[in-house]
């Protein structure tokens, strides 16, 4: 039996697994590919070969007292979402439901992105969820079936992720070059997120919820861009409307769609719930991005 399984165990995963194994956890990470391996061992927890989209894998899983499902569809389409947050997610709970010793708990790592638009208005967990694409509908179908978990008798939390940033996503060539289109950042490190999970868990905070997990501070796009240019000497980039930005007749509906959606993201919950972030907004997360860049290191390497 290992205390933690994290299947897709990832970008956010090994963080996780990392943080926990640091307090005296053991932790399996499961990944179906070699590299995605090779990751987790390097990261010091043990690797298992599993795929979630393919049930007969998973049962040679260990048993866990924590599952999290933190698998990832990266920028692939709605289908490929569903076999991995839909089925994945639910050969998962199923594969675990079934063992005669049942985890204590499963979250589920989902996205704002299911809020859809709310015109730049201030949401929480409270505020009822609007996805506007395909993948966010999936997204948010998937949140439901995880707090469904415990018909089966296995208790779920749902953690609402704002745009992860941190080492290797940083994205700092983006605001620095721009063009950069109008509206709002909804952020939170790699170690926030990661460090949010482990905390509900082991502090038993969020029992069948759902949080949202952001930092302290949305922040207009553009004054983002400004204050990250000032910062690594670089130039003001250049700016442009919505409206510029939807001119672009080779733009998809969903891109459309996606472009148009504004909203800023609230942690009051999980502030409440005792949480305190290692970074509590950009201006600490970026810190170690910036001093990098200061020092001669390409943006897009940092």
């Amino acid at each position: 039996m290992s205390d933690v399984v994290i299947v897709g165990c990832g970008y956010i995963g090994i963080e996780l697994g990392t943080q926990l194994q640091a307090t005296g956890y053991d932790v399996t990470g499961v990944r179906r590919s070699d590299e995605g391996l090779d990751a987790i061992a390097a990261a010091g927890l043990t690797p298992h070969r599993g795929d979630a989209t393919d049930p007969a894998s998973l049962t040679s899983l260990p048993d866990a007292k924590w599952v999290i499902f933190a698998a990832s569809a990266g920028g692939r389409g709605a289908d490929t979402a569903r076999r991995i947050y839909l089925d994945g997610l639910q050969y998962t709970i199923n594969e675990y439901a079934t063992r005669s010793t049942t985890p204590d708990r499963i979250v589920y790592t989902s996205s704002t992105g299911v809020y859809g638009d709310h015109g730049g208005a201030l949401v929480d967990e409270t505020t009822p969820i609007e996805p506007t694409t395909d993948k966010t509908e999936v997204l948010a179908d998937a949140e439901r079936r995880a707090l469904a978990a415990s018909e089966s008798g296995i208790d779920a939390t749902v953690t609402r992720f704002a745009g992860l940033y941190g080492p290797h996503r940083y994205r700092l060539s983006r605001y620095l070059e721009g063009p950069v289109t109008e509206g709002y950042l909804n952020m939170v490190h790699r170690a926030d997120a990661a460090g949010s999970i482990a905390y509900l868990l082991s502090e038993n905070r969020a029992r069948n919820e759902t949080v949202l997990v952001c930092d302290d501070e949305p922040v207009d796009k553009w004054v983002f861009a400004d204050w990250l240019a000032t910062k690594c000497g670089y130039p003001e980039p250049a700016k442009r409307t919505v409206e510029e930005r939807l001119a672009d007749s080779s733009l998809s509906e969903t891109a459309k769609r996606r472009i148009k959606t504004s909203k800023r993201c609230s942690n009051e919950k999980l502030r409440t719930l005792g949480y305190g972030f290692s970074h509590p907004t950009y201006r600490s997360g970026y810190h170690a991005a910036i001093e990098a860049v200061q020092h001669g290191r390409d943006p897009d390497e940092v």
